[in-house]
C-alpha cells in the first residue's frame, strides 16, 4: 500500500514538473514590439455614401406608360425643363369631353339670360344654368392639373446625375426616374452607430477609404449632425463636407474614421498586446505580466498613460497561453511593405 502511494506521489511530481516545464520551461515564441511615441487617435467608424449637397430625386406622381424621356445624363438642364412625358391620351379625351360639356353649358346659359331678359325664364332656371358651368369649369381646371402631372419636370437647375427609365416602360408612382443635382460642393451622408454618436462633433476630421482610390489619401470633415435617430437601425445620419478638389463622385460607397480625439507625443503600444488591462513585458528571455493604465484607445494602437517604459517592449499579439514568467523567444515585428 506505501509503495502505491509512493508511486502515485511520484506521478503527481512528474506531471507537476512537465505542466511547469510546458508553462516556463519551453521557449514560446512572440513578437517584441518596442514601445513607441507618436499620436494616440481614437476613432468613430462609419460607412456612407457620397452625394451632392444640393441635388433632388425626379419621380412620377401616377401610373402610366413612358412615351418620351431626356437622354441625357451629364447634360445641363434648368427648372421647369421636361424630362419625362407619360401617355396622356385618356386624359386629354377625358379633358375633351368635359370641354364639350362646357360649350353646351355656356349655350345653355346665353339662352337662360336671353330667356330671362324677356321674362320668359325664372331665377331658379338661372342659377341652375350658372352652377352647372361653374361644376364643370372646376372640373376642367382640377383635369388640367392632373395633365401637367404627364409631363414630368426638373425641379432645379443642375446636372443630370442619372436616369433611371425607358420609352416603353410603366412608370410607376414614386418611382426615381431621374436624379438631378449640383456637381459640386460634394458630401458624405454617413450613419453612425447610436453609441458613438456623443464622440462625434461637428468640424472633427474623417479619414475616408473607398475601393475606387485606396492609394489616396482622402478627408471630410463633420458638417452636420441629424437631431434624431433612426430608432430602427440605432443610428445617427451625419453629413461630412468634402473639398472641392476631391476625387469621389456621387453614388460612391465610402468607409469614413472620424477622429473624435488626438493625443500627440503618447506612449504607444499595439492594441491587440494589451490583455485585461496588461501587457507582457520582455525581461530577457522570459515574460512579466504588468498591469497598465489606458488612455485613448484605437483599433491599431492604445495609449499607454502609466506603467511602462519607452525602452521596453512587449509581446504582441497578447494570448491566453503567456503566463507571466514564460520563457519566451522573442522575433522582431514584421517590416511593413
Amino acid at each position: 500500500m506505501q509503495r502505491k502511494i509512493l508511486i502515485w506521489l511520484a506521478l503527481a511530481a512528474l506531471t507537476a514538473a512537465a505542466a511547469l516545464w510546458w508553462l516556463y520551461g519551453r521557449s514560446l515564441e512572440v513578437i517584441a514590439t518596442p514601445v513607441q511615441r507618436g499620436t494616440a487617435v481614437e476613432i468613430v467608424y462609419a460607412t456612407g455614401t457620397v452625394e451632392p449637397v444640393r441635388w433632388a430625386k425626379v419621380t412620377s406622381l401616377i401610373r402610366d406608360r413612358i412615351v418620351d424621356i431626356c437622354y441625357c445624363e451629364g447634360n445641363a438642364v434648368t427648372k421647369g425643363d421636361v424630362l419625362v412625358r407619360l401617355e396622356d391620351r385618356e386624359a386629354q379625351a377625358q379633358l375633351k369631353e368635359l370641354r364639350a360639356r362646357e360649350e353646351f353649358l355656356q349655350r345653355e346659359m346665353s339662352r337662360v339670360t336671353e330667356l330671362m331678359a324677356r321674362g320668359a325664364s325664372t331665377t331658379q332656371a338661372f342659377e341652375r344654368a350658372s352652377r352647372d358651368l361653374e361644376q364643370i369649369l372646376a372640373l376642367i381646371s382640377v383635369q388640367m392639373e392632373k395633365i401637367k402631372d404627364y409631363s414630368i419636370i426638373s425641379p432645379m437647375d443642375g446636372i443630370v446625375l442619372r436616369r433611371d427609365g425607358e420609352i416603353g416602360e410603366i412608370a410607376e408612382v414614386g418611382q426615381i426616374l431621374f436624379r438631378v443635382g449640383v456637381s459640386r460642393p460634394l458630401e458624405i451622408v454617413a450613419e453612425v452607430n447610436e453609441e458613438d454618436i456623443p464622440r462625434v462633433a461637428i468640424g472633427q476630421t474623417a479619414l475616408l477609404r473607398t475601393d475606387a482610390f485606396p492609394r489616396d489619401r482622402l478627408e471630410a470633415k463633420v458638417r452636420d449632425i441629424t437631431p434624431m435617430g433612426d430608432p430602427v437601425t440605432k443610428t445617427y445620419r451625419t453629413r461630412l463636407a468634402l473639398p472641392d478638389n476631391t476625387p469621389l463622385r456621387p453614388g460612391m460607397s465610402v468607409e469614413a474614421n472620424v477622429i473624435s480625439r488626438e493625443q500627440p507625443d503618447a506612449l504607444l503600444v499595439p492594441s491587440n498586446a494589451i490583455l485585461d488591462n496588461s501587457v507582457f513585458v520582455i525581461d530577457g528571455s522570459n515574460l512579466r505580466k504588468r498591469s497598465v493604465q489606458i488612455g485613448i484607445r484605437g483599433t491599431q494602437q492604445t495609449e499607454i498613460l502609466s506603467g511602462l517604459g519607452e525602452s521596453e517592449r512587449v509581446a504582441s499579439p497578447a494570448t491566453s497561453a503567456m503566463k507571466d514568467g514564460r520563457r519566451v523567444r522573442a522575433i522582431e515585428p514584421p517590416t511593413k511593405p
